[in-house]
């Protein structure tokens, strides 16, 4: 039978846009199983990760969509079809909330494999509850033979500790640095900032009902007031509100998306440094191609590992200091633009990462839901690092399906 258009293109960037022969709308776990028994023998906008052609087979999962929570309000059952937006409203009515996207639109599967699996761009309070896979009770998988199996604290924890980001292998900027270095120490603290040619969107976040004066100080010290978009507000609505859109001053018709991201120590010139050549770049590449393009900092604190080794630890092997996550993000029409504006973010990240070891603030780690194409976060976990999950796979997956007949993805066959 044909297959069904909104399947090829229900993917947000067109970049993902391929025409395939054969798609498998799953149902419940078994209609996974069964597909996978069959063939055995998005988050991202990379090409082929999110979609695949004609010799492939696509089994979408967004009938997978089950939201569920358990009588004493502690867990949340959510089907990896669901989208963070619905899951934080379906919550609200249990005055409850789960570490997750923050961009409605951003499925959860994709978020939480990736790193929740994809984690898109910002996420509540990592210093006080680390990364949303970290808070990962359990997973249900099907495995490469069909088999459905729960990888849990009691059952199958090495998988457990795999999938937590393990990828589909089974003026401001000074106030920013001056929060980083003094009141990032504060886990109940979250900042975000996006930066467009067009506006800057700050956004300060407090895990309490009262926040103390001090710790968003050095924002209300800038010499030009901010413009409050939404009224300081408290409870779980409030706190689960997702954030801006990185990619909010895209144009209707800007349906190609790409981003890439890179990791530094904190400092402020650091920061106006790479932010003048971003601004620079970001301007030329409008006038040529008629592309938006974002600066987005993420603050890391050093709590968030701890965090994270609390939960049980992940594989991402995130340096336990105070750090920064930089993304970019760049929307575009025509595909004739492809490869000028893909140029364009990664000559920022390459300023950057030589801007930071000119100034011994080099991170290595790479986070992986910022990551283009091009770029190998599973190498920047560290060797140890990559050979455990390598083995974890080869027990789980030993017919190496999911590395061999998988086409896109960070996969485990790379590093």
């Amino acid at each position: 039978m044909p297959v069904d258009p909104a399947v090829v293109d229900n993917n947000w960037s067109q970049t993902c846009w391929k025409t395939l022969n054969c798609a498998v709308l799953a149902e419940n776990n078994n209609d996974v199983s069964l597909t996978l028994k069959t063939i055995h023998g998005g988050h991202s906008p990379n090409p082929g990760w999110s979609s695949i052609d004609e010799p492939g087979i696509l089994i979408d999962l967004q009938k997978l969509n089950q939201i569920s929570v358990s009588d004493d309000r502690k867990v949340v059952s959510i089907g990896p079809g669901q989208r963070w937006g619905a899951v934080y409203e379906a919550l609200d009515a249990y005055s409850v909330s789960v570490i997750g996207a923050c961009i409605p639109s951003v499925g959860v599967g994709g978020s939480i494999l990736r790193v929740l699996l994809y984690q898109a761009y910002f996420f509540h309070f990592p210093g006080k509850y680390g990364l949303g896979a970290d808070n990962v009770k359990n997973f249900e998988v099907v495995l490469a033979d069909g088999s459905i199996v729960n990888a849990n604290a009691h059952s199958n924890t090495d998988l457990l500790w795999a999938l937590k980001g393990g990828s589909p292998n089974f003026a401001c900027i000074s106030a920013f640095a001056s929060w980083q270095k003094t009141s990032s120490s504060d886990t109940a603290s979250t900042v975000a900032m996006i930066i467009t040619l067009d506006a800057i969107t700050l956004c300060l976040l407090y895990a309490a009902p009262t926040v103390p004066p001090s710790v968003f100080a050095a924002f209300g010290a800038l010499p030009a007031p901010l413009v409050v978009a939404v009224p300081p507000a408290t409870g779980t609505s409030p706190c689960s509100e997702p954030r801006p859109d990185p990619g909010i001053h895209a144009t209707a018709n800007q349906s190609s998306h790409d981003y890439r991201g890179i990791s530094s120590g904190v400092d402020a010139d650091l920061y106006k440094d790479v932010y003048a050549m971003w601004k620079e770049t970001a301007t030329a590449l409008r006038a040529s191609t008629g592309a938006n393009m974002t600066f987005v900092l993420q603050p890391i604190p050093a709590a968030m590992a701890e965090a994270s080794k609390a939960a049980g630890g992940n594989p991402m092997g995130t340096p336990a200091k105070t750090h920064q996550w930089w993304t970019t993000l760049v929307d575009w029409t025509s595909a004739a633009d492809d490869a000028a504006v893909r140029a364009a973010p990664m000559a920022v990240t390459t300023a950057w990462k030589k801007n930071s070891a000119a100034r011994g603030l080099d991170v290595p780690h790479i986070f992986m839901n910022n990551a283009s194409r091009d770029q190998n976060p599973l190498a920047s976990y560290g060797a140890a690092n990559v050979q455990k999950p390598k083995k974890i796979a080869e027990k789980s997956d030993p017919k190496r399906v999911f590395q061999d007949l998988q086409n896109g993805g960070f996969l485990l066959r790379d590093p």
